[in-house]
């Protein structure tokens, strides 16, 4: 069995610290992702998930514990190494596409690749190969409010894998779609993961996706646990 590409161990995290609001979001969180698997990560509304997504994906420090992306432990790391990190090997997608609306939806791909020191004519040719992958390569120079929500999503992917990351970590990616739409978008989803290997954790809310993917854990109290 491969090794795995993302590794939590004993993660822990508080809000409001030493108040007499302190909350206890993450209680001990331990998680393993393997190139190629597919995981759900199910919760209830404000259990921490995006939290535990934060963390994982080196936009938040944990209180205790260790992040670790292949094979480098991360979380003591000075922030200008974790932002190396987060831009070589995590790929994001939310809800909300969050595509930047001034630019189209080729340039929306190619500008993570010009931050992370990529040619521009060669994130143009991986831009193109990333969107006709996913179907949307005749709509490349539309910005993004004249695309439907499914091809917003579908182009939020591209961005997402257009360093060729390690781990994609996707917070209810199909959640702003109508059931038709949802269902598309997964199994696009679904083949990119595949076919390039990634590690991959998806919150969602809906268990008839959910259990599409080859594990399904549950967050809640601060503990994470497999179905």
């Amino acid at each position: 069995m491969s090794e795995a590409v993302l590794k939590l161990s004993g993660i822990t995290k508080r809000y409001n610290k030493g108040l007499p609001g302190e909350v206890q979001v993450l209680r001990g969180v331990d998680l393993a992702l393997r190139p190629g698997e597919m995981v759900a990560l199910v919760a209830p509304s404000g259990a921490g998930k995006s939290t535990l997504l934060h963390i994982a994906g080196l936009l938040d420090r944990p209180d205790q514990g260790d992040v670790e992306i292949g094979g480098e432990l991360l979380s003591a790391r000075s922030d200008r190494k974790r932002t190396v990190a987060r831009r070589r090997d995590v790929g994001f997608v939310y809800q909300f596409h969050h595509l930047l609306p001034e630019f189209d939806a080729v340039e929306n791909v190619v500008l993570p690749q010009l931050a992370n020191g990529v040619a521009r004519d060669l994130a143009q040719v991986r831009a193109m190969d990333l969107l006709r992958q996913v179907g949307v390569a005749e709509r490349a120079k539309h910005r993004p409010a004249a695309l439907s929500g499914g091809e917003q999503q579908r182009v939020a992917f591209c961005r997402a894998l257009a360093n060729a990351p390690r781990v994609l970590l996707a917070d209810e990616p199909t959640g702003n779609l109508d059931p038709g739409t949802s269902e598309q978008v997964f199994a696009t989803l679904e083949e990119l993961v595949r076919d390039s290997g990634l590690a991959a954790l998806i919150a969602t809310h809906n268990m008839d996706l959910a259990a599409r993917m080859d594990r399904i854990l549950r967050l809640q109290d601060g503990v994470l646990q497999a179905d």
